[in-house]
């Protein structure tokens, strides 16, 4: 018959792996029936997991959405780097290079196997606390606007080790949710273990302070915890514990401030409400089809603060109006969607949780950056990934991606009725809510015969 060339579902400890098997020839006096399907078995020679082409549509948001960022840095930040630092690319010339840095990342994690991260996952996670740790340190701390967000150790430059925080915990995250299986919709194995993973990172953020990460941190953990297989009662729990806690450690004034603010930033004008009103009125000038590209008022004569950082959405919408605005929420709903896709139709549990911690990481804080300046929440300093001037952002997020990209490379598509996923992955007896087993009585079909 020659070389027989079949795909065959293989089980792991990881997870269900589709991979090719390729058989030798049969020999003149091979057995027919059941026992040549033993003897192609066993001759087996070659094993190579199944790979496709990475989902494009991820690919092309995200290189639109970057190429977006690096023009419209530089559209609100060019003047103000010519009058200060005599240097219109004193702001955008490094966010190219972050950017081009950004893109190895992301090209060299694409071809890694998103598995191996599971032996880094633990090192990796104590890596992002010490980080954080290290920024309390007199000497290696960098305070911003009153917040003590940046690492600066010479020679290298300064990072924000929230950045790494998040991609780490994600990935611990996901390792040790995939283990535990149908026993994370347990208190004690579950729900105790979870907060002991997710609040020394979302604690030591808000401790810096920097509220809108630890918002972004802790809404991408429940999240995953959620689809995990948590149950509704266990993010009751967690909410009054949350509020509790915010009760006993307290808000810092002027985050309480930004609060009071929120409901009538008009109250005061010049001072706390200023960020809020100054974006409203650039997306106001804006219009339907925008001023067009370096025509700012705000950018370039009157004074928006962080044009090129937390409020660079108002820049776009001032520039390309509601166009150019919609068109980057749209960017961002195909990256969600490329996303959740991906993790519904991951080959094993921890690449669907990973796809759905980092789409609901990025996605998150796309949504807070542009809710803050259509004043939908208070103001809160918060990047635009992708978009938002700054380099650790910038890297982490295309290292991310990159990961999200390896997970889609060994998608697997679902016929009706075929169920060929993990049984942890079933919704029944506190399973994850992903994609699995299926209804009760349906089976798998039987494998083709020799």
């Amino acid at each position: 018959m020659g070389f027989a060339d079949r795909t065959l579902p293989r089980r792991g400890a990881r997870g269900d792996t589709r991979e090719r098997v390729r058989a030798r020839p049969e020999s003149p006096g091979a057995p027919s029936g059941h026992g040549r399907r033993i003897g192609v078995a066993a001759a087996t020679n070659i094993l190579k997991r199944e790979r496709h082409q990475p989902d494009w549509s991820i690919l092309v948001a995200v290189v639109a959405l970057a190429a977006i960022g690096i023009l419209m840095v530089y559209s609100s930040s060019a003047m103000r780097s010519y009058i200060k630092n005599d240097d219109s690319l004193a702001i955008v010339g490094p966010q190219i290079l972050w950017a081009s840095l950004g893109l190895v990342a992301m090209l060299v994690m694409m071809r890694i196997d998103y598995r191996m991260l599971r032996l880094v996952s633990l090192p990796a996670y104590v890596l992002g606390m010490v980080l954080l740790i290290l920024v309390f340190v007199p000497g290696l701390g960098k305070v911003v606007g009153g917040s003590a967000r940046w690492l600066v150790i010479s020679p290298l430059p300064a990072i924000h080790p929230a950045e790494v925080a998040k991609l780490t915990l994600v990935i611990y995250l996901a390792h040790w949710m995939a283990s535990r299986g149908t026993r994370i919709a347990g208190i004690r194995s579950g729900t105790v273990p979870f907060l002991l993973i997710a609040l020394p990172v979302t604690g030591l953020v808000f401790k810096e302070p920097d509220l809108g990460t630890t918002i972004v941190i802790a809404a991408s953990a429940f999240t995953m915890f959620f689809v995990a297989g948590a149950r509704l009662w266990q993010f009751g729990a967690m909410a009054a514990l949350g509020v509790l806690a915010a009760i006993v450690i307290g808000l810092r004034e002027y985050q309480i401030q930004r609060i009071r603010t929120f409901i009538d930033p008009w109250s005061d004008q010049l001072g706390s409400g200023f960020h809020t009103i100054q974006g409203l009125f650039a997306l106001a000038l804006g219009g339907i089809f925008g001023s067009g590209l370096g025509e700012s008022k705000l950018a370039g004569g009157l004074y928006l603060p962080n044009a090129w950082n937390d409020f660079i959405f108002a820049i776009i919408g001032e520039e390309f109006g509601l166009v150019g605005a919609v068109t980057v929420v749209a960017l961002f709903v195909v990256l969600a969607y490329a996303g959740v896709r991906t993790a519904m139709r991951a080959p094993d549990t921890f690449g669907a949780l990973l796809a759905v911690g980092i789409t609901a990481w990025l996605c998150i804080q796309a949504f807070i950056n542009m809710a803050v300046v259509v004043a939908l929440i208070p103001v809160t300093g918060i990047t635009l990934p992708f978009i938002s001037a700054g380099g650790s952002s910038l890297v982490i997020s295309f290292a991310a991606v990159g990961i999200l990209l390896s997970i889609s490379r060994e998608t697997v598509e679902r016929q009706p009725g075929e169920t060929d996923a993990p049984a942890d992955r079933g919704r029944r007896d506190g399973g994850t809510h992903l994609p699995g087993p299926g209804r009760r009585g349906r089976t798998a079909a039987p494998p083709e015969s020799a």
